[in-house]
């Protein structure tokens, strides 16, 4: 499998820094073990975790919950519009 491109460093270095034995930076650090970069929104939900939880339910909601379009067709859309937005998604 090809790595992809390593992202920007952030402007929040203190967020993309911070350690957490929390889900996410679970997540990030396997990444890294992996040898791949961790999408950033991660290393906000790690440093903030309580503040993140609504963002995290809304959007499992949003491609997960009841709709007309299938879970694959939801992030077929999702990973074309990071796609166009220069995001690595």
């Amino acid at each position: 499998m090809k790595k992809p491109p390593a992202p920007e460093p952030m402007y929040l270095p203190d967020v993309e820094s911070h350690e957490s034995d929390g889900h996410y930076g679970r997540m990030i650090a396997m990444a890294r073990a992996s040898g791949f970069p961790s999408p950033q929104i991660w290393h906000l939900f790690a440093f903030k975790p309580r503040m993140t939880e609504a963002l995290s339910a809304f959007t499992h909601e949003v491609m997960r919950g009841p709709s007309p379009l299938s879970a694959g067709l939801r992030e077929l859309i999702a990973a074309y519009t990071s796609r166009r937005n220069a995001c690595v998604f």
